[in-house]
């Protein structure tokens, strides 16, 4: 086991999926030289040279049209989109082409793709800086959707998500990006969790809460506090959002017979929505209380100084478990 950042867990992936294959590519804006942004491809220019980590165009529609057409000829191409607001202008390729070419080709055609984004807030950046856009991507068959939450699955998910055959559009949550933890380097991903598959990281019987992303580490912690109070909270950390692993939830749900689900990005239709919707329908009669959800306002991401009024925090989380266990609350619930 090594002790890694986020970020280099990424960067040791892309450079395994690079050596083990001269089909697999890394393609995007100042990723070479520079390193990207966020240095996560850091050294691997001039390890694996220009034509396998290639610095394109300021041109995101362009970079995943030329990953499209990669992709028809066998390679395997890493895009990254440099910020989360900036996948906009590929929108077009990644719903219209990249989601659809392997169904309307009948299987001959498959777009092995994995579409890397730095993701959501936290890091005192600003809108189009600080997006968190994957419900759009969620309600587009076609694609895998995933998020990463420690450095182990951001190194394990990511070589799984190159070596899928299915598009895989890859969250990775800026703010974790110099979290440390233990990676295991040498694992075998054919022994792995499967990519579709969530994880309880706390077990509890009092109320479960369900999130993803850098939302995990804040779900954690508000178990943590409520375990003060006498409060046994189970968290799960969904890791893929398109499919979902509803076997897992709602195993817990029916445990624990109330649920909080919690991320970064607006309330309206959000992947909260889904996940309550079909937790209800699977769990109905084990349901204790009405199922909840703490989320981002509905409204463009505010400016840096305000962007802790924004984000779901430990005591909006324990607010909506006092509702859900029927305690007092002091936060008047959001009902628009």
């Amino acid at each position: 086991m090594t002790e890694l950042t986020m970020g280099k867990a990424l960067t040791a992936a892309m450079r395994r999926a690079l050596a083990d294959d001269d089909k697999t590519l890394v393609m995007g804006e100042d990723i070479g030289r520079l390193g990207g942004v966020f240095r996560i491809t850091d050294g691997l220019q001039s390890e694996f040279g220009p034509r396998r980590v290639v610095d394109t165009p300021l041109a995101e529609s362009g970079i995943v049209g030329t990953a499209v057409g990669l992709a028809f000829r066998g390679f395997r191409p890493i895009v990254e989109i440099q910020f989360d607001g900036f996948v906009y202008p590929a929108f077009d390729q990644i719903v219209s082409q990249v989601a659809k070419l392997h169904y309307r080709t009948q299987g001959r055609v498959k777009m092995p793709i994995t579409i890397r984004i730095p993701w959501a807030g936290g890091v005192g950046a600003a809108e189009h800086h600080s997006e968190s856009p994957e419900a759009y991507f969620v309600h587009t068959a076609g694609l895998r959707v995933v998020a990463v939450s420690n450095p182990q699955d951001a190194y394990t998910m990511l070589r799984q998500a190159i070596a899928s055959d299915d598009p895989v559009v890859f969250f990775e949550p800026k703010r974790l990006y110099h979290a440390k933890g233990e990676v295991d380097l040498d694992a075998d991903i054919a022994d792995a969790a499967p990519l579709g598959l969530a994880r309880v990281v706390r077990e509890g019987t009092d109320a479960t809460l369900v999130t993803y992303g850098a939302q995990v580490t804040t779900a954690l912690d508000a178990a943590l506090a409520a375990e003060d109070e006498g409060i046994s909270l189970e968290v799960i950390d969904l890791r893929s959002l398109s499919p979902v692993d509803y076997g897992t939830v709602a195993a817990s749900v029916r445990r624990t017979g109330r649920v909080v689900v919690t991320h970064e990005a607006s309330r309206e239709a959000g992947v909260a929505a889904e996940v309550i919707a079909s937790i209800t329908e699977k769990c109905f009669h084990y349901l204790e209380a009405p199922p909840l959800r703490v989320t981002g306002h509905d409204i463009p991401y505010p400016p840096a100084k305000l962007e802790q009024h924004h984000l779901p925090d430990l005591d909006r989380i324990l607010d909506a478990v006092d509702r859900v266990l029927g305690r007092p609350s002091g936060v008047p619930e959001v009902t628009a």
